[in-house]
């Protein structure tokens, strides 16, 4: 009985150690300026089409040309904070990616 305890000891804690394994969420590669620029430029595109009656859309659509701009050239910085303000114009709260 004692050896028949054991093996099957052997098979539970094996499969439960091989389950932990394949269960073990894979690491998530960094979010870079870039994705982050294409994700806003995106949340923009449908807040305009939902809030183009805002009161500062003009001056939203006018920082969005700016941080297209930005996000195109080697000013992502600038370029996510351009989009958040015309988000923040628009109403709408930017979401991180």
């Amino acid at each position: 009985m004692r050896k028949l305890v054991t093996s099957s000891m052997i098979v539970l804690l094996s499969a439960f150690s091989l389950g932990a394994a394949t269960e073990q969420p894979m690491a998530k590669s960094p979010v870079t300026r870039t994705d982050r620029c294409n994700s806003l430029q995106q949340q923009y595109a449908n807040a305009i089409t939902n809030h183009a009656e805002a009161k500062r859309a003009t001056e939203a659509k006018a920082l969005q040309k700016k941080a297209t701009k930005f996000c195109a050239g080697k000013e992502q910085a600038q370029g996510i904070r351009a989009y958040a303000t015309a988000l923040k114009m628009l109403g709408v709260q930017p979401v991180d990616p």
